[in-house]
């Protein structure tokens, strides 16, 4: 359980792969693999592996964000500005129609 203040150790997949190959093709053990990758603790490297022989080197990835997330910076950009042109095309109806009976009352007198 972590303790509040606890500082947290993120390995990038390279070092996670670089393990994973060490202990693989090169038969290191895991206090070796740890002393050389310098990473905090060997349950860590036999984490890895386990996630390795479940889903490959997949398993490794960084999944963070939303995924679903296909909007670019420019495509919301795109989006606002349209949005931005309705509301003055309705704007423009709005002080044309208020000019056209200003027009009408003023010439009626």
């Amino acid at each position: 359980m972590a303790i509040k203040g606890q500082k947290f150790h993120h390995y990038p997949e390279s070092i996670k792969v670089e393990a994973i190959r060490l202990h693989v093709e090169e038969r290191w053990s895991y206090s070796r693999i740890t002393a050389h990758l310098e990473i905090q603790d060997k349950d860590r490297v036999k984490r890895w592996m386990r996630k390795y022989r479940e889903k490959g080197v997949s398993a490794f990835e960084d999944r963070r964000g939303n995924p679903h997330r296909d909007e670019t910076k420019q495509e919301r950009e795109l989006k606002r500005l349209y949005m931005e042109v309705e509301v003055l095309k309705k704007w423009l109806q709005i002080l044309n129609r208020e000019g056209c009976k200003a027009n009408t009352s003023s010439s009626t007198s």
